[in-house]
């Protein structure tokens, strides 16, 4: 499926623009520069256009910092497709970080990297993001765990929930919740099992599915910004979490079933 000319075309256009920005975002990084915050939403637009998914957005994004950005999960594109539009860093599982190329572009964003195998690491983890939300750094996290098929929304881990229940420099930290459903292809709906055209999950090989993307035509993806939430609007941790879970999974029934939430 798709054209092999298109897809070597692309390919090569996504590593030229990687090897164009990743200098510039790893000196802004190593000087502190402002503008490690911001070249990133450049990179991933760019992205975006190199293998021509198009976005629908749904609400606005919170400009409060921190706030901290809570996403299903069904794909690696997540990644370009919210770093386009949100100004903040990505809550990855530790073996993210050791990924050829994905794992050092993950690192130049300033990704936190958790390990939710440990629970006994779940305090010095929660340390971490809670100093990373006071210095002003939003952070992107996908509570599910895992990527799913792009179909349902699977249940949350709430214990990254509980740096939510915090006050951050003095006031009650700010949570939207944000849906991702891929839903058609060169304008043609995309159907369960077509989903996986853009959801990466399972044991599906990484290579393989970036070059049947790279082949296809354009993918249209629905983002939607919820409103925000804290926990004093919710009640607790776990209250939070359900809420942002309902929220996400109505939003992502909503676009794939074609209407606006």
């Amino acid at each position: 499926m798709g054209s092999p000319t298109l897809g070597i075309a692309r390919l090569i256009l996504y590593l030229l623009w990687t090897l164009l920005l990743a200098p510039l975002q790893a000196l802004a990084v190593a000087l502190r520069l402002g503008l490690r915050r911001r070249l990133p939403l450049l990179y991933h637009r760019g992205c975006l256009w190199v293998f021509d998914l198009k976005l629908k957005v749904i609400g606005t994004p919170s400009t409060e910092r921190p706030t901290l950005f809570v996403a299903n999960h069904t794909s690696y594109l997540d990644i370009e497709v919210l770093g386009a539009l949100i100004v903040g860093s990505f809550v990855a599982k530790t073996e993210v970080a050791g990924w050829p190329l994905f794992g050092f572009l993950a690192k130049l964003q300033e990704t936190v990297f958790v390990n939710r195998a440990v629970r006994q690491d779940a305090k010095r983890q929660g340390e971490t993001l809670s100093g990373r939300l006071a210095a002003g750094d939003s952070l992107i996290l996908f509570p599910e765990g895992t990527s799913s098929d792009g179909n349902r929304v699977l249940p949350f881990k709430t214990a990254l929930f509980g740096v939510a229940s915090q006050r951050i420099n003095g006031r009650p930290l700010v949570v939207q919740p944000v849906s991702i459903a891929a839903v058609t292809l060169d304008g043609i709906p995309l159907g369960r099992e077509l989903r996986s055209l853009y959801s990466w999950f399972g044991d599906m090989s990484l290579a393989p599915h970036l070059w049947q993307l790279a082949k296809l035509g354009g993918i249209t993806v629905v983002v939607t910004f919820h409103p925000p939430l804290t926990t004093e609007t919710t009640g607790s941790r776990k209250a939070l979490a359900e809420t942002c879970w309902r929220d996400i999974r109505d939003g992502v029934a909503c676009a794939l079933a074609g209407r606006a939430v």
